[in-house]
C-alpha cells in the first residue's frame, strides 16, 4: 500500500488581527481537512502574532522584519539588514519544514515568508482582506498561485486570472446569531426595551472615536439608549471614570470583548472602524452600520473599504473630522427611521461572503493533489 502523504501547512500574516485571525482560520479549516498535517506559522518577531498564534494552538517562529516608516527614521536605515535577515531566516524555516503550501494573509513577514516560497517552487496562495491591497501583497502577486479577495475590481492590482472572490475568513461563532439576542442581552446586562449601540473600536481602542464618546456620553442618557463601548486597552479606564461619574447603568464599558457573537446578536446599530476582517463579520451580521474608519493606515485602506459599503447603500460613513456633525445625525435617523434600518441591514447582508475560508480551503486541496 503506498504510504499517504503528509501535508505540511506554512502560514504567515500578522502585524494586525485582520492579517491574524485569517490566517488562523484557515490553519483551522485546513486542519478539519488535514487532521494528521503539520502547521507552521511565520510572524515578525515583535509583533502581536507571537502571542495570539500561539494562544490559538500554532506553533510560530518569529521574523526581524518591520515596515518602512514613512519619513526618515533610524528604522527605514535598518530596514535593508532586516530584509537580508528575514529572507535568510525564511529560507532555513522553509527548507527544513518542507511546506506542502504557503498561505499569506498580509503583514511585514509575509512578504519575505512568500517570496522564498515561490523561488523555491512552493504553491503559493495570497489572501488580501482589503478593497485596495497592501504593497507586499502587489509585490507577491506576479509568483502567487492563487490570489483570494473579498472585493470587486481588483484586477487593477492583481492578475485576473489568479483573482478567486472568496470573501474573508471570519470566525465561525458570528455565522447564525439569529438565535442568541435573549443570551446576549443578559450577557451585557441589557434591556430588552430600549435600542442598544455597540461600539467597535479594535483591541487597542480608536482614540478619536473614544475621546469623542467621553466628551459626548450624556447623549445616550438622554435619548435613552444603551451603549456596549469597546474601548480597547489604552482608553478604558478613563472611558470606565467617565461613564461612573455620569451615574448611567445603561452604558456598559468593555476593555476588550471576547464573546463577539453576543456583542453583534445584542446590538440594535453598530459604530466600527472599517477593518477588513469587520467588515467582512458586519455584512454577515447584517446589522445597521456606522462606519469610521481610521485615517491612519496604509493607503487610506479603511476608508476605500468603507466606501465600498457606502456606495451600495450597505452603510453610512462618517469620517472622524465630521464625527461632530454627523455622527449623532446618522444615529437619531437609525433609531427613530425603522425603514432606513431595515434598508442598511439589508443591503449590507446581500455583500456578505459567509462561505470564505470553505472557499479558499477547497482550493488549496485542488493545488496542492
Amino acid at each position: 500500500m503506498a504510504k499517504q502523504l503528509q501535508h505540511k501547512f506554512l502560514l504567515s500574516g500578522g502585524g494586525t488581527g485582520g492579517h491574524i485571525y485569517p490566517a488562523v482560520s484557515i490553519a483551522n479549516t485546513l486542519k478539519e481537512n488535514y487532521p494528521n498535517a503539520d502547521f507552521l506559522f511565520v510572524g515578525a518577531s515583535d509583533r502581536m502574532e507571537m502571542e495570539k498564534v500561539p494562544k490559538a494552538g500554532y506553533p510560530i517562529k518569529g521574523l526581524w522584519i518591520s515596515g518602512i516608516q514613512r519619513k526618515l527614521t533610524f528604522k527605514n536605515l535598518m530596514f535593508p539588514f532586516k530584509l537580508m535577515s528575514s529572507i535568510t531566516k525564511a529560507y532555513f524555516i522553509i527548507k527544513k519544514f518542507k511546506p506542502s503550501a504557503v498561505i499569506g494573509t498580509g503583514g511585514f513577514a509575509s512578504g519575505p515568508t512568500l517570496w522564498v516560497a515561490s523561488k523555491l517552487g512552493i504553491p503559493t496562495i495570497l489572501q488580501e482582506q482589503n478593497s485596495y491591497p497592501g504593497i507586499t501583497n502587489k509585490m507577491l502577486a506576479g509568483k502567487a498561485h492563487k490570489i483570494f479577495v473579498a472585493y470587486d475590481n481588483l484586477e487593477r492590482f492583481f492578475p485576473a486570472n489568479k483573482i478567486i472572490k472568496s470573501g474573508n475568513p471570519v470566525r465561525q461563532d458570528i455565522l447564525d446569531i439569529t438565535d442568541k439576542k435573549d443570551e446576549a442581552l443578559k450577557y451585557f446586562h441589557v434591556s430588552t426595551d430600549k435600542k442598544t449601540v455597540l461600539v467597535l473600536g479594535g483591541s487597542l481602542g480608536a482614540k478619536a472615536i473614544n475621546l469623542f464618546l467621553q466628551e459626548n456620553l450624556n447623549w445616550f442618557k438622554e435619548h435613552n439608549v444603551q451603549l456596549i463601548w469597546q474601548t480597547g486597552k489604552l482608553y478604558y479606564q478613563e472611558s470606565k471614570r467617565i461613564a461612573d461619574e455620569l451615574g448611567c447603568d445603561d452604558i456598559k464599558v468593555q476593555e476588550f470583548i471576547s464573546r463577539m457573537d453576543l456583542a453583534y446578536a445584542a446590538a440594535d446599530i453598530i459604530l466600527s472602524r472599517a477593518g477588513a476582517g469587520t467588515i467582512s463579520e458586519l455584512c454577515i451580521v447584517g446589522k445597521p452600520v456606522i462606519l469610521i474608519p481610521s485615517p491612519n493606515v496604509a493607503e487610506d485602506h479603511q476608508t476605500k473599504n468603507a466606501r465600498a459599503l457606502a456606495d451600495k447603500k450597505a452603510a453610512f460613513l462618517v469620517n472622524e473630522k465630521e464625527m461632530k456633525v454627523y455622527l449623532f445625525e446618522h444615529l437619531e435617523l437609525l433609531l427613530k427611521d425603522e425603514e432606513q434600518s431595515e434598508k442598511l441591514s439589508k443591503n449590507i447582508s446581500r455583500m456578505a461572503l459567509p462561505k470564505a475560508t470553505e472557499t479558499i480551503v477547497k482550493e488549496i486541496k485542488k493545488l496542492i493533489s
